[in-house]
């Protein structure tokens, strides 16, 4: 798949600008807080309809503007598609495919692919559980686009879950109820059940995949593990057998929840351990060593996603190469070469062969504007 242009009005510090890509990679150069990130983090919400950087819809609509529009070419193997995100500051967002707007966003999902990866990756090995969750779950979206629906009704019943038990913190001991939370507690292992599966799913794909690309890069010295660690026990992945051990969890834990008011129970509480030579990847040596782990993950996503689309996905770099010593650089420049379009953030040029300045789109942001073009 190839993005030939995007047009951002009103989005971040983007007045409006349209940009026109011209080769397989595109380097964007500027300084910091410049606007070179927020480029990239159009593309990755037109890929996944999320921002690793999680701001709220408000925050993506430039000062003073009510509403902020990103809008999209993009060449694939069945053809050209147009994409437009409409995102509000006081209301829901909207999108449209070849200009027909779309009622269920799920369906918006799956035309373009991308896999970001930028300095805040680097919080995968050292941060907690959520950030992890949170980057399996933006896999997952693009794996299974209905993923993003069934994640929508998971937290959409735990929130009420939580609701209710606050409202009924001191009471709900009483037998009515626990009847009317009987109701919650089915709806939330009927649909965490589903959760839990397709993330136990994406892991056994992706572990095999990231451990080849670690092995690889850092000369088979050493062994990456990843494991699904999921709050309820997985003996097997039968939906019927999930789901009565989600029950029967919920049972063990409802006198803590009955104190605590808040669900203990299901896959918002899911882990994925990171381990190198059988050590937990945060504990374990350098931060070289943790790039290099996080640069397995981000290739084995590519890789993966470029095996289930039939396409090679682009790729997003947000100022990583200056967080990656050299051999790491080469070994993720080598594995692009030309198969993924790449559009890579940089504060200065230096850091990438003469060969690759060469091939490369080079454009330069200042002040939400892309001010000139060297290619």
């Amino acid at each position: 798949m190839y993005l030939k242009t995007l047009n951002l009005r009103q989005f971040r510090n983007y007045q409006d600008q349209k940009v026109e890509f011209t080769a397989a990679k595109t380097i964007l150069v500027g300084n910091n807080a410049q606007g070179k990130s927020n480029l990239l983090e159009a593309v990755e919400l037109l890929a996944t309809l999320r921002s690793h950087r999680m701001g709220r819809d408000r925050d993506l609509v430039q000062e003073g503007e009510v509403i902020a529009q990103i809008h999209a070419t993009l060449e694939r193997q069945t053809g050209v598609s147009d994409l437009t995100l409409t995102l509000r500051r006081n209301g829901r967002r909207s999108v449209a495919l070849n200009g027909e707007s779309i009622r269920r966003q799920m369906d918006f999902l799956g035309v373009l692919n991308a896999v970001q990866f930028s300095s805040l990756d680097l919080e995968l090995v050292r941060g907690g559980p959520e950030g992890r969750r949170n980057w399996l779950d933006t896999l997952l979206i693009q794996l299974e686009p209905v993923y993003a629906h069934i994640l929508q009704q998971y937290n959409h019943v735990l929130r009420q879950r939580n609701a209710f038990l606050k409202r009924h913190v001191e009471t709900l001991n009483a037998t009515s109820l626990g009847s009317e939370l009987a109701v919650w507690d089915a709806q939330l292992a009927t649909i965490g059940t589903r959760v839990i599966r397709r993330r136990d799913r994406a892991i056994q794909r992706l572990a095999p995949i990231a451990n080849a690309w670690h092995s690889s890069i850092s000369g088979s010295t050493e062994i990456l593990q990843i494991k699904y660690l999921p709050n309820i026990p997985l003996e097997d992945n039968h939906p019927e057998e999930v789901q009565q051990a989600f029950l029967a969890k919920i049972q063990q834990r409802a006198i803590a929840e009955m104190h605590q008011g808040t669900t203990l129970v299901g896959p918002h509480r899911d882990e994925i351990e990171l381990t190198i030579n059988q050590t937990p990847a945060r504990q374990y040596g350098s931060q070289g060593q943790q790039r290099t782990l996080v640069l397995a993950l981000k290739l084995a996503e590519l890789q993966l996603i470029e095996e289930v689309v039939k396409e090679p996905p682009l790729l997003l770099l947000d100022d990583v190469l200056a967080e990656l010593d050299l051999s790491r650089q080469n070994q993720l420049l080598d594995a692009i070469q030309d198969r993924f379009q790449t559009l890579i953030t940089t504060t200065h040029l230096g850091s990438f062969d003469s060969q690759w300045l060469k091939s490369s789109q080079i454009l330069f942001v200042k002040a939400g504007e892309i001010i000139r073009d060297l290619s």
